[in-house]
């Protein structure tokens, strides 16, 4: 039972993976066609300062199943938790000062693949729930 919701848990991650990067390819190609490679660039540095913690966070999560290994899971659920921030707030920095990214291109590229990612649990939750 615990493996079986492990198993539909990674589904749905990989499920909202999907469409957080679908989303983040449509928004760069928005930036290339209705503006320039700056602005594309800051978008897909804002897309990965999403995805790329949000990725690491879902193998953190979903490491371990059971009711025997409950205190692994909180402790690697909780692990995922400060490393997806702390790895946010590295590549946030590094898209700022390494990169010189615009910054409102940056957070709106930050924001909608963050927001496409639960619209997709969102949509796959209720679709379940039916």
């Amino acid at each position: 039972m615990s493996r079986d919701l492990v198993g539909q848990g990674k589904k749905i991650a990989k499920k909202g993976m999907f469409f957080q990067g679908v989303t983040a390819l449509i928004l760069i190609l928005a930036g290339v066609v209705f503006s320039n490679a700056h602005t594309a660039l800051s978008l897909a540095c804002g897309a990965v300062v999403s995805i790329l913690p949000t990725l690491i966070f879902a193998g953190f999560a979903f490491r371990y199943a059971g009711a025997r290994q409950s205190n692994l899971v909180a402790r690697s659920f909780s692990q995922g938790a400060k490393i997806k921030l702390a790895l946010t707030m590295i590549l946030f920095v590094v898209a700022f000062m390494g990169l010189q990214a615009s910054p409102l291109p940056v957070i709106i590229g930050y924001v909608i693949t963050t927001v496409s990612y639960w619209l997709a649990l969102f949509r796959d939750n209720t679709q379940q729930s039916e």
